[in-house]
């Protein structure tokens, strides 16, 4: 069974840092680019991030540019988010995503959400002020 585990959130203070890692497991996915999305409560999910299969090329939403960084770790099967410099409007529950592709992650960033193949159940992201 193929399954995307996130982990790592948390309560943090406004210039806080987190890390989230998602595990996947069942497959490989070095054939894979993977996202971070996330869904604040009341609004629709939007991509935070992404990485291509191979790493090599990574995307953000302007609003963290500079702040979160995206990495992969093939050997592992993992992903990673770390977010620095957090702001209260980063709470929301952060999901991983992937999606077979061999595109940039610019290119993967506004594939619609239905393109990618499997989803993780989330992990709570809370920045108080």
């Amino acid at each position: 069974q193929v399954q995307l585990v996130e982990s790592g959130g948390g309560l943090v203070q406004t210039g806080g840092s987190l890390r989230l890692s998602c595990a996947a497991s069942g497959r490989t996915f070095s054939s894979h680019a993977m996202g971070w999305f996330r869904q604040a409560p009341g609004k629709e999910r939007d991509v935070v991030a992404t990485i291509s299969w191979h790493g090599l090329s990574t995307y953000y939403v302007d609003s963290v540019k500079g702040r979160f960084t995206i990495s992969r770790d093939s050997a592992k099967n993992a992903v990673y988010l770390q977010m620095d410099s957090l702001k209260p409007e980063d709470t929301a529950l952060y999901y991983c995503a992937s999606v077979r592709s061999f595109s940039t992650a610019q290119a993967i960033a506004v594939m619609p959400e239905s393109q990618y193949d499997y989803w993780g159940r989330g992990t709570q992201v809370t920045v108080s002020s």
